[in-house]
Parts: C-alpha cells; structure tokens; sequence
C-alpha cells in the first residue's frame, strides 16, 4: 500500500519541487545577475582582451576570438546557474525544510529529478537566452542550430545539475560548496576547451581535458552551432563522440545522485 503511495505521489513531488526551484529563482534577482551576467561580463572583457594575442584554428582578430569562447560561455551560464540552484539544498537543510521532504511518503529519486529538473530549465532558459545574442559575435544563427543547441543545453544542464547536487547533497556549509567549487567546477570548466583549445596545450594538459566529460559537452555544443561548417570544430571529438559521452555523464550523475540519497545522512 505505502508502495502505491510513493508511485502516485511521485509525478507531484517532482513537480512542486521543481516549481519551487523557478518560483524562488524569480525572487531572487541577484542569482539573475550572478548567474547570466558575470558570464556576459567574463565574455566581453576576456574576449576583448584576448583577442589581438590568441587567434584559435578558424579565427581572425578580436572577433574571431569572442566567436571562439561564445559556447563555452554559454556552457559557463549553464554551470554558473547549476552552482547556484543546487547549493539551496545546503540552505533547505539548514532551514528544515528538507528534513521535512525527507519524511515524506515520496521516494529519494522525486527529491533528485524536481531539483534537477527545476536547474536545469533555469540555467537552459537562461543559456538561450544568451545564445540570441549570436550574431553579434559572428556566430551563425538558425532555426535549426537553435533546435540543436536545445537539445545539448539539456543534456549538459542535466549533467551539471546533478552533479551540484551530488556535492551539495555531502555538505554542510555553503562556505564548503564555494570552496569546491573553485577547487573543482571552475577548473573542469576551464579545461574543456571553452577558454583555450587543446591544440594548444602541453602533452600533460592535452591528457586532462580528453579525460573532463565537460569538454566533450562544449564540443557537442560547437557541432550544434556549426551545423553546416567545420569552423572550430575540425580538431575537437566528432559529434557523435560527444553527444554519446555528455549523455552518458548525465545518466551516471543522476544515478549517482539518486543512489546518495538513498543513504542515511
């Protein structure tokens, strides 16, 4: 009977918890601020600053290199507003309001699906919202790479939501989030070819960014944009490479976030 329950109860949970996650973004306009505008900010001065010394494969002068860094910046909006949505938990935990989701009659994995799922359409609207700002980096803009771009946003929100949630889920304290999140989120980031191709750097470096599952998420990104055209993506992992491997660390980051909160804490 208490089986009969969870499942029903189910679709409800991931719903409300989902719901919650939007309602509170909305109020809190200073996540808008944080999460959407220091990485337009980091962009534009990065980018304008970069661009007369670093020329990648493909690009020309200062705007070739604003082009370039365009959907790692994307990417960048997408872990900025996962870092931000995930690190509620350690604040719900704090307020008691977790406590009481744990208590109820609706299984662990609702507690994950409706605060990913609730991430994941906040960074993914706010990382499209970015991407219409593409033709005033040179970047090609369709109706189709639209489309495609979506369907990558998703799958890397997923991914990265999740995986906020794993860390956040073991923590305390948002001081301890933060610190992991320079120590770790901000440097996976960095070497997944989103700031600088890996044509460029040292063997030993090469080595780690083949090894991040985040740099296989820009590269599907960039084969979403370029449709039609090999331009920054003749030398990264092919399509099908990236979609397969950015799919993948979506599911294990659910399952893994799923499985910890199995566990009694």
């Amino acid at each position: 009977m208490l089986g009969v329950v969870v499942w029903r109860s189910f679709p409800l949970a991931v719903w409300s918890l989902w719901r919650r996650e939007v309602i509170r973004f909305l109020r809190q306009r200073s996540r808008v601020i944080g999460a959407l505008g220091t990485p337009v900010v980091f962009w534009f001065l990065i980018g304008s600053g970069l661009g007369s010394s670093f020329r990648p494969a493909g690009g020309s002068g200062p705007s070739g290199y604003l082009e370039y860094a365009f959907p790692g910046t994307i990417v960048l909006i997408v872990l900025f507003t996962a870092i931000f949505a995930t690190i509620s938990i350690i604040e719900d935990r704090q307020a008691g309001f977790l406590q009481g989701v744990l208590v109820a009659p609706v299984g662990r994995s609702a507690i994950v699906l409706g605060k990913v799922l609730g991430s994941t359409t906040l960074a993914v609207t706010q990382a499209m919202l970015f991407f219409m700002l593409a033709p005033l980096a040179g970047v090609p803009l369709s109706f189709a790479s639209a489309v495609s771009v979506l369907g990558v946003l998703l799958v890397v929100g997923v991914g990265l939501s999740a995986l906020g949630f794993l860390i956040a889920w073991r923590l305390d304290s948002t001081q301890g989030f933060h610190a992991v999140m320079n120590l770790f989120l901000i440097p996976m980031w960095l070497l997944s070819g989103a700031f600088f191709p890996a044509t460029g750097a040292s063997g030993w470096l090469r080595w780690l960014m083949a090894l991040n599952p985040l740099t296989y998420g820009v590269s599907a990104l960039k084969h979403a944009i370029y449709l039609r055209s090999d331009q920054f993506t003749h030398s990264l992992p092919s399509a099908p490479l990236s979609i397969a491997v950015t799919v993948g660390f979506a599911i294990v980051m659910v399952m893994l976030a799923t499985r910890v909160t199995a566990r009694s804490t």
